[in-house]
């Protein structure tokens, strides 16, 4: 089904060693799921198991990458054998000197294969945390360590995520962040050159209209002005290279219990969706991230034709967009709705900045 993106880009290390997708937006999108049958692109892991405090029967987890499958197996081992203070060291959203001791713990009990992964990048875990090993964390570590200096002040950035009524931010946005040195470095370092060089697969762009550098201004404009950057574990993670206060969903601690507590639920199947849509099963919820970002038009028609199929009256269907548009084909017009209401709303508080477009989707038929 998605062999088109598996053809053009490799899929052999971690790409996003953490989600950079929201999961509070992606749950409250869900709905309610309770005893119900959930499928979700694995990435890094971090979303999948935020469905798991729906309380469904079931989250099937796919995904191409055996990298990203890897992400989610540490983080099951990490629930399993560490407190969440420990988990939030592990992972890199706290400063940490005992990692290694951390990753051994997490790992026990795992099998070979993914012991094996893990144990050769235990001293980049060590230095960064298995939430920063990623080629995407990688390339933000580059701009935050050797280029953001150049352009503002350890003061600046800290002023970041002061907490500031509306105004108050755009001002400062305006007036201290957004100067030239700052634009110059946006448009080079967030060129579509650069990001598919050293954060995105360049496949990744096939089909995609427009500057790179533009979007990222635009998005970061509702980070850091629309929404308060005190409330946004990305912004920080991309500026300061941990969490501060704010945590994304799945790594708070009043949801580490509930998710420890179900991890048995997920059903971990490698591949592509079809390695659900093929058995006949029906689910009553999908998260499908960004994928059809990466399709030509007629094979996004294909694979939602195909989603569609194995979807369950009332299911909702939950995606993102970057760059590259995607919504409903027109031909389903007739057995999906657009729930506009609910996408306006949790656009307007989605943490995840990077995107231009949620799409939340429900099967009518």
């Amino acid at each position: 089904m998605t062999s088109e993106i598996a053809a053009k880009a490799a899929f052999d290390h971690i790409r996003y060693a953490q989600l950079w997708e929201d999961a509070d937006v992606l749950t409250q999108a869900l709905g309610d799921c309770a005893g119900g049958t959930l499928v979700s692109i694995c990435s890094a892991g971090d979303n999948a198991l935020a469905m798991l405090t729906l309380d469904p029967a079931k989250v099937v987890v796919v995904d191409l990458s055996p990298a990203q499958i890897a992400c989610l197996r540490l983080r099951i081992g990490a629930f399993r054998n560490l407190s969440h203070p420990e988990f939030l060291e592990l992972m890199g959203a706290r400063a940490s000197t005992q990692r290694a001791g951390l990753l051994d713990r997490a790992l026990a009990g795992l099998d070979p294969d993914t012991q094996t992964f893990w144990q050769a990048l235990a001293d980049d875990v060590a230095l960064y945390g298995a939430g920063g090993v990623g080629k995407f964390e990688r390339y933000f570590r580059i701009f935050r360590t050797r280029l953001l200096p150049l352009v503002h002040s350890k003061r600046t950035i800290d002023a970041i995520f002061e907490t500031r009524p509306l105004a108050a931010r755009q001002a400062f946005l305006d007036q201290r962040f957004n100067t030239w040195r700052w634009r110059l470095l946006l448009n080079t370092f967030f060129s579509r050159f650069v990001m598919g060089r050293m954060g995105r697969d360049k496949a990744f762009f096939d089909h995609v209209d427009g500057s790179p550098a533009q979007h990222v201004a635009r998005r970061i404009h509702h980070a850091a002005v629309t929404c308060d950057p005190a409330e946004n574990p990305y912004l920080h993670w991309i500026m300061k290279g941990t969490h501060g206060a704010a945590l994304p969903m799945t790594w708070r601690a009043e949801h580490f219990e509930a998710i420890k507590a179900r991890l048995d639920r997920l059903d971990i199947r490698p591949g592509a969706l079809e390695a659900f849509i093929s058995t006949g099963e029906k689910a009553d919820g999908f998260n499908l991230s960004d994928i059809f970002e990466y399709m030509s038009p007629d094979t996004f028609a294909q694979v939602y034709g195909d989603i569609l199929s194995a979807a369950a009256p009332g299911a909702q269907l939950v995606y993102w967009n970057m760059m590259a548009p995607r919504r409903m084909p027109p031909q389903y017009a007739g057995r999906v709705r657009t729930l506009t209401q609910t996408e306006d709303r949790l656009k307007a508080i989605d943490k995840a900045f990077f995107y231009s477009d949620l799409i939340v989707e429900e099967v009518t038929a």
